[in-house]
């Protein structure tokens, strides 16, 4: 499973965080830091979609999206392959207020009808 993310929600999200300049937090301690904040002024945020699809559902989406079949070559886990990946999106939305939300569904649609309107095929 993979946490796919659409190009306009990264952009917005990085877009938001632009606009809301982190700030030191004063109580910060090397003795006992606390991971989601800091005494710098900044922060990092993981923008994704918090909604792992399964690698079979993203292979029909885009089979859907282009009309036509894959021809697949199933392999087993290659070395350094993790089971799911997922972001977890809560210091983001705690801090912008912003959710990554586009459907695997539109946005895989979205991307093949620019990509053939880019490429005029």
């Amino acid at each position: 499973m993979r946490d796919f993310t659409y190009i306009d929600d990264i952009v917005e999200g990085v877009y938001r965080t632009s606009e809301a300049i982190a700030a030191a937090n004063p109580q910060w301690s090397g003795q006992t830091p606390d991971p989601s904040t800091s005494m710098a002024p900044y922060r990092i945020y993981n923008i994704g979609n918090n909604q792992p699809v399964k690698l079979e559902r993203f292979i029909e989406v885009i089979e859907q999206a282009l009309g036509m079949q894959a021809k697949k070559n199933y392999l087993p886990m290659q070395m350094g392959d993790v089971a799911e990946t997922y972001a977890d999106i809560d210091a983001l939305s705690q801090a912008v207020g912003f959710r990554p939300g586009t459907p695997i569904e539109t946005g895989v649609q979205r991307f093949v009808d620019w990509y053939r309107e880019y490429y005029a095929c």
